[in-house]
């Protein structure tokens, strides 16, 4: 069976920030095209508390890591033109063969 998952790491900067208010407003569309477009599992696990700073964990899960890869390269170029002051991804793609050690 060939079942890949590829988990990112989302680092985000909202330079003109002012409220924790105004950074959600900025976080609500990358958390939904990560759920709609890429049909990822998200949350958010760092800087809650900071007006300026998010880190996201994404989860996706596929059956080819060629398609994998290709969804995390449209999301860091769609990441890159909406937030040019900071938007960093890592990647880990692993197979589910690769899971069980």
């Amino acid at each position: 069976m060939r079942a890949f998952v590829a988990v990112l790491t989302v680092e985000l900067h909202f330079p003109e920030a002012g409220s924790l208010k105004a950074k959600r407003r900025e976080l609500a569309p990358v958390r939904t095209h990560l759920q709609n477009r890429l049909g990822a599992t998200v949350a958010e696990v760092a800087h809650q508390d900071q007006w300026q700073r998010a880190t996201l964990l994404a989860a996706l899960a596929g059956g080819s890591e060629t398609r994998l890869h290709s969804a995390v390269d449209g999301l860091e170029h769609w990441l890159d033109a909406r937030f040019p002051h900071g938007a960093r991804v890592e990647r880990r793609v692993v197979s589910l063969r690769d899971l069980d050690g």
